[in-house]
């Protein structure tokens, strides 16, 4: 039997249908509306799958918190956006704890910020947990802690959280719910799959707004191009719809589906491309920059032109050419100011106790081609 063909919309939704680790985010704006019956319609899909596993990525805290608090339209002010998760968090898991429990399903509420899944240690301990809820039966309900990190609630979406989740429950499926049927093209109608994003997605991306929601279309297809590098297929899908999520888990023609990439990244380097906020930029000559592009070569100091920043002996760097594009990322083996003060010399030509770090990225830790950057 001939393998499947990932060019193929047919192969691509059949192995889609075959998915048994499941991360499915719901956006801020379906869960928001009064009465919603995503939770129902959801809690009845994952109990007729008991073969399989689901992560639910929950927006939705501080929507919900914004109703219950009386405010008129969503805080600017930090203080009130975090009072607002607060009170909207225990509402969020009610809602689920009311649509699953009658259903006998389990659900457990994990709290995650950026510094939890960049912290190695960490990460791995939040990917023991959630391997120990699903093994349990559990359904884990993910959220960014919103009422504490406020980076996260400035910045992050949880688009992109569910693509860094998917790695750590390997995940085979990624579906993401919004109030859209998918990535749609100039004329307005759905792109039913996503092969390569640069080219078959990017040229479609419409920036967008939210008064509830902080993600457009860029951050899933920005999210989608992550978790394709994972290894995971991602559907993109309105919620709205009755049996949207029934018909994406059949392999229906539902939704953007962006297949899973051939170039798919180890857990380490996805966490160093994706996770992991760069510190600084290592500076490269041409020569070095064709070496690190063509070939996955280590970083040398001798082909350093500068170094921009204030690093420490293993944070995440962006390596930079000569004319300041990002062409790798990867985890600095000496700090900044030892960085700066051997640029430019080999190996030979240091001191003794320098002379290791004159590879200053090792390619087993150098993620190359721009994978970090976003370019949604």
């Amino acid at each position: 039997m001939s393998s499947p063909d990932p060019h193929s919309a047919a192969d691509a939704r059949a192995l889609v249908a075959r998915a048994r680790r499941i991360v499915v985010k719901i956006g801020s704006r379906t869960l928001a509306t009064p009465g919603a019956p995503i939770f129902e319609r959801l809690a009845a899909v994952v109990a007729a799958r008991r073969d399989a596993m689901f992560v639910v990525v929950s927006s939705g805290a501080i929507a919900l918190g914004i109703q219950k608090l009386g405010y008129k339209t969503r805080p600017k002010e930090m203080a009130r956006l975090q009072a607002a998760a607060a009170a909207g968090q225990s509402l969020l898991m009610r809602a689920y704890e009311e649509a699953f429990g009658p259903r006998g399903l389990a659900v457990a509420q994990v709290l995650l910020t950026h510094a939890d899944l960049a912290n190695r240690t960490r990460s791995n301990n939040a990917r023991a947990a959630l391997g120990a809820l699903l093994d349990a039966g559990a359904v884990p309900i993910l959220n960014e802690n919103d009422s504490v990190a406020i980076d996260e609630i400035k910045f992050g979406d949880n688009d992109q959280l569910a693509a860094m989740v998917a790695p750590m429950v390997d995940a085979d499926l990624v579906v993401l719910l919004s109030d859209v049927e998918g990535l749609l093209d100039a004329e307005g109608k759905r792109v039913p799959i996503v092969v390569d994003v640069a080219r078959d997605a990017i040229p479609h991306v419409r920036a967008s707004s939210s008064t509830v929601g902080t993600g457009g279309m860029g951050s899933k297809v920005e999210a989608a191009r992550r978790a394709t590098l994972a290894g995971a297929s991602v559907v993109v899908a309105d919620a709205r719809a009755p049996g949207t999520l029934d018909a994406v888990l059949a392999g229906h023609d539902v939704g953007t589906l962006f297949v899973p990439s051939p170039e798919r990244l180890g857990a380490k380097k996805y966490w160093i491309a994706f996770t992991l906020r760069p510190r600084g930029d290592i500076v490269l000559d041409r020569g070095a920059s064709r070496a690190v592009l063509a070939k996955g070569k280590s970083v040398l100091s001798v082909g350093v032109l500068g170094v921009r920043g204030d690093f420490r002996a293993g944070d995440a760097v962006r390596v930079l050419d000569p004319d300041g594009n990002e062409i790798a990322r990867g985890l600095a083996r000496a700090n900044s100011a030892v960085a700066a003060s051997i640029a430019g010399r080999a190996s030979e030509d240091l001191p003794d106790e320098l002379a290791p770090l004159a590879v200053l990225i090792h390619a087993d830790e150098l993620v190359v081609g721009g994978q970090g950057q976003s370019r949604g």
